[in-house]
């Protein structure tokens, strides 16, 4: 299960945690405008926007997880299990397997405008991109500088939500998920009064009392809510590297520790990695489950007119700094 999230200071970022038992062998990624995109019943991309992000290459194909494009819009993919429902082609839509849905977006779109444009001739069809590799059940956040949407493909077909948040995890669907913040709306970063009872002297006795009440399990839905609340309180300096920090800690509240989350067979659900892109510049920064140093490839330091992907495998092993 996963977590992504934005956050704005004098730049926009964007990007998420992938929490599973297993990797994929995934790498930052960059496709350049002229590699060409090829997908199942839409034709081909022989050129497109930039997109740098996280992916499964797989018979030269770019699998992304989340990416960002060179106009600063970004999309993330996350698992939406028993409830995403793909359909059968249809000759009045855009027919686009879920495993190309990102490249789709994102190789031609800069605003979310232009997204929900997109997606009104969307029909996000039940292909599989192998034998080895079916179909995810998935939903996603688009975000650009300015607001996000979540969307989803559900039996009654696809549903676009405002996000005003930025903020997404897995299960429930979006409008519940929202709904339950009206559970949590007396959590607060202040000091807490007390509404017991005014005969009774009671008493703070703690800092951060304010947020008691703050589910702490690892389930998706009380993720959301510790998500959102830590991302809507947050504050921090305007310098990249204020920035960056304060992204990786806002993703820090969701981490999962290996055995917390038993999956059987000897297989626990981790955090594998944590990804920040700064979706102005197109920096991409990580952090894996081994390695809590920040990691970063600039798209732009790259040829952007060439034709072949590049992939830089991920720095796993722990980084120390030695002082003596």
């Amino acid at each position: 299960m996963c977590t992504a999230v934005t956050y704005k200071t004098k730049n926009h970022y964007f990007g998420r945690t992938l929490d599973y038992e297993i990797s994929y062998l995934e790498n930052v990624v960059i496709t350049p405008r002229r590699f060409p995109l090829q997908f199942r019943k839409v034709g081909k991309l022989a050129e497109h926007y930039a997109i740098i992000g996280m992916a499964t290459v797989a018979e030269g194909y770019p699998l992304y997880y989340e990416a960002t494009n060179e106009k600063g819009l970004s999309m993330a993919g996350l698992n939406f299990p028993g409830n995403a429902k793909y359909h059968e082609e249809s000759e009045e839509k855009d027919n686009v397997a879920p495993f190309e849905f990102i490249p789709w977006i994102l190789g031609q779109c800069a605003t979310l405008s232009e997204v929900t444009e997109k997606i009104a001739h969307i029909n996000l069809v039940n292909i599989n991109f192998s034998e080895a590799l079916p179909l995810s059940p998935l939903h996603w956040m688009i975000s650009d500088r300015e607001a996000s949407i979540t969307v989803e493909c559900v039996k009654d077909g696809i549903k676009i939500y405002e996000n005003p948040i930025g903020v997404l995890t897995n299960n429930p669907p979006f409008e519940m998920q929202m709904f339950n913040l009206n559970n949590y709306m007396n959590l607060s970063c202040e000091k807490p009064v007390n509404q017991f009872a005014k005969q009774l002297p009671l008493e703070i006795y703690s800092r951060g009392m304010g947020a008691i009440g703050m589910p702490g399990d690892l389930s998706s839905a009380s993720r959301f809510v510790r998500a959102a609340f830590t991302k809507m309180n947050s504050v921090s300096g305007n310098t990249e590297s204020e920035s960056v920090s304060q992204f990786f800690h806002i993703l820090g509240a969701v981490a999962q520790q290996r055995g917390c989350v038993h999956m059987g067979n000897g297989e626990y659900e981790i955090t594998i990695y944590t990804s920040c892109c700064n979706t102005d510049k197109g920096i991409y920064y990580y952090t894996t489950y081994e390695n809590s140093q920040i990691t970063a490839v600039d798209m732009h330091r790259e040829n952007l007119e060439g034709s072949e992907l590049i992939a830089y495998p991920l720095v796993k092993g722990q980084q120390i700094k030695w002082m003596n």
